[in-house]
């Protein structure tokens, strides 16, 4: 009976808190006696087609436990709102084209857009600005290939002059630890379809954190997308 009145009210807060979702269940697990002080063992969460802050995801399956919200608001109408951190595990699908189309969303697109800025400050490729100073940098059309074990990003770096110089960087991509992952044997390619390129030394062992609250199992890169599994701890 508790599960009838938390079910749709689970399911309206996590579409308050995506821009869209093609497809949405969830499952509630938990006794009405542990449902009615508002604790929830367990949620599993499957979506299709999500769009959140930007991020474009094909599928996502979820599960969070040990949930705490606040269910005397929920039955008087109150929205649902969690009352504790809440540990989730998880596992994500994201295809080439989705993860191109969420680099149009300043949260992806502000990340890669760093990670290309360090590249032009460093030594192996200070050459390619002008300058190397950071205000005259311009990146335009950004994309992003996937293949296997690596990625390659490309951009239009447009300079102070108004010349356009196309920017491509192929990287492995491996993970170091529960929240690092690390660049691989960068190299500058003169253009997409180049087998080899300039090795960016300067690069090799880049650090990317993804902070204490994720933890990743496994991150695997075939060509055309990209598959997680791993845990994260969802903050109220």
């Amino acid at each position: 009976m508790i599960s009838s009145v938390l079910s749709p009210a689970v399911r309206l807060w996590l579409r308050s808190q995506v821009e869209q979702v093609d497809q949405l269940e969830v499952e509630i697990e938990g006794g009405d006696r542990q449902l009615l002080t508002g604790h929830i063992p367990q949620v599993s969460i499957s979506a299709q087609g999500v769009i959140y802050q930007g991020l474009h995801l094909s599928c996502i399956d979820l599960t969070g436990t040990g949930i705490r919200v606040n269910l005397g608001q929920v039955i008087k109408g109150k929205p649902l709102r969690l009352l504790e951190v809440v540990p989730v595990w998880g596992e994500l699908l994201m295809r080439e084209a989705e993860l191109n189309d969420s680099l149009k969303a300043p949260l992806l697109a502000n990340a890669v857009t760093e990670f290309l800025v360090n590249l032009l400050r460093s030594s192996d490729a200070s050459g390619l600005a002008e300058g190397g100073e950071e205000q005259s940098l311009n990146l335009q059309n950004l994309s992003i290939l996937i293949g296997a074990n690596q990625l390659t990003l490309s951009a239009d770096l447009i300079s102070v002059s108004g010349e356009t110089t196309l920017l491509v960087i192929r990287t492995g991509l491996e993970q170091v630890s529960e929240h690092e992952l690390q660049l691989t044997h960068p190299q500058w390619l003169p253009h997409l379809q180049a087998k080899r390129g300039l090795p960016l030394n300067d690069l090799h062992g880049f650090l990317i954190d993804l902070g204490s609250e994720v933890d990743i199992e496994t991150l695997t890169l075939e060509p055309g997308q990209i598959f997680c599994q791993g845990k994260i701890n969802v903050i109220p």
